[in-house]
């Protein structure tokens, strides 16, 4: 006959697999996405893409991804969560994303378009609460996601150069290029501002290294030119003043910056530091 201490340790199994069953079969009740095939969670993200309903389109293709992780639908599964990220705002995740897809599929036919999608991601990075409250110039800050996304998309045009993506980053790249430039003017006119000549010469000198064929380069050496001056190096002032002659006659082919770029008080950014 079972002792009383049987009895209880039976009771209190029974009443552990109930409470098990009844979890499950609320868990069950509440996914509304129980027993979905593969070709419910593709048509039903697919629709939710084309809608701009990117928040439901992450939890349908996340769901899709963690389920049915292997077969035919995989890869384009990781690209679409990889827009749909980007779309909805989360950078960290979509990056994450991108890198998974280059990694687990690095010979795929649309692995150029993981990158793309990598530079765009820090081509559209957003600068945060001063640019939402402040108008701004965006070269005037730190250019950490310019730098990157230069870089992704060198990267794209290095390894895929007839990429159908090529004519559109090689225009993005031109624009990045010019805006690491003007940064670098910035930086340049901080330092004369503060009488810190030689930096300011040195940093219009990496501008004319780096940064050929920009708009930036003459004004380069229009602060390079007073820096020497004030100096004292008369030779070298000289020869930049020659070179700007030379090549810059009626004075700078282009503005430094596009018109219609938003102009700040100067002494704002001074009191903030905004520019360094």
């Amino acid at each position: 006959m079972p002792s009383f201490s049987h009895k209880l340790a039976f009771i209190l199994c029974l009443s552990l697999f109930i409470q098990a069953c009844s979890f499950f079969s609320n868990e069950t009740k509440g996914d509304e996405h129980a027993g979905w095939t593969v070709d419910q969670f593709v048509t039903a993200s697919k629709e939710e893409l084309e809608n701009e309903n990117y928040k439901k389109a992450i939890v349908l293709l996340e769901q899709l991804d963690s389920r049915y992780p292997f077969g035919a639908h995989s890869a384009q599964t990781q690209l679409d969560l990889t827009y749909a990220y980007y779309k909805n705002g989360d950078a960290e995740a979509a990056l994450a994303s991108a890198d998974r897809f280059i990694k687990t599929h690095p010979r795929h036919p649309d692995v150029d378009y993981a990158y793309y999608l990598k530079a765009l991601i820090n081509f559209n990075r957003e600068l945060g609460f001063i640019d939402r409250f402040i108008p701004s110039d965006a070269t005037q800050r730190d250019t950490l996601f310019t730098q990157t996304s230069y870089l992704n998309f060198e990267e794209l045009l290095r390894r895929f150069p007839n990429s159908k993506y090529a004519p559109d980053v090689r225009q993005r790249m031109t624009y990045l290029k010019n805006a690491l430039a003007r940064h670098e003017l910035h930086v340049a006119r901080f330092y004369m501002d503060r009488e810190a000549f030689v930096a300011a010469a040195n940093r219009t000198n990496y501008i004319l290294q780096h940064y050929q064929g920009t708009p930036a380069v003459p004004y380069a050496l229009e602060i390079q030119i007073k820096a020497y001056k004030v100096l004292g190096l008369n030779g070298l002032a000289d020869e930049s003043k020659e070179i700007y002659d030379y090549n810059y006659p009626e004075g700078p082919l282009y503005p430094e910056a596009d018109p219609s770029d938003v102009v700040v008080v100067p002494f704002i950014w001074s009191i903030f530091a905004f520019d360094r």
